[in-house]
């Protein structure tokens, strides 16, 4: 019985929780050849404070984007 865990940001609507496992079943029912009564699917939802990419927590690296984001703005609007 083959269990597939799926690692990312949480998945706000259902409805694309239920698509995202209906099309990873699907994938491996056609690779292992199983039904999909044999095939879980564990989804592992992690927050931004929790999870980090090179030494920093994705939670400042987005905060970093928006702020330089919101700083290419204003120099915009500062423009003549």
């Amino acid at each position: 019985m083959p269990t597939i865990t799926v690692e990312g940001p949480p998945i706000e609507e259902l409805d694309m929780k239920r698509q995202l496992v209906k099309d990873i079943t699907e994938a491996a029912m056609k690779t292992f050849g199983l039904s999909k009564e044999v095939i879980v699917v564990v989804i592992k939802e992690n927050t931004p404070d929790n999870v980090s990419v090179g030494g920093q927590l994705i939670i400042d690296r987005l905060q970093q984007k928006s702020d330089r984001a919101r700083e290419k703005k204003s120099e915009g609007d500062l423009a003549p």
